[in-house]
């Protein structure tokens, strides 16, 4: 190994914004065998079929359908 490199002449890496970002996020145990066991079916890691699926999303700009269950009215406070 040398002791010094010349990195006069090298250049940006073409491919940075293509690059993961490693995150934490938390997912129901449901969500995560779902994919589980499509990624088994299909032979490749769920992380990557949780990417795909989720960058497709995003270049489809869907939007999820979110439905609030009705609560019950709360009582009021009396005087």
């Amino acid at each position: 190994m040398r002791s010094e490199y010349d990195f006069s002449q090298s250049r940006k890496n073409p491919y940075v914004k293509q690059l993961k970002r490693q995150i934490t996020i938390r997912l129901d145990a449901s969500a995560v065998n779902y994919f589980k066991e499509m990624a088994a079916e299909l032979g490749m890691p769920y992380q990557n079929l949780i990417n795909l699926f989720l960058r497709d999303c995003a270049a489809e700009k869907r939007r999820p359908v979110i439905q609030w269950p009705k609560s019950s009215p709360k009582p009021k406070v009396g005087r």
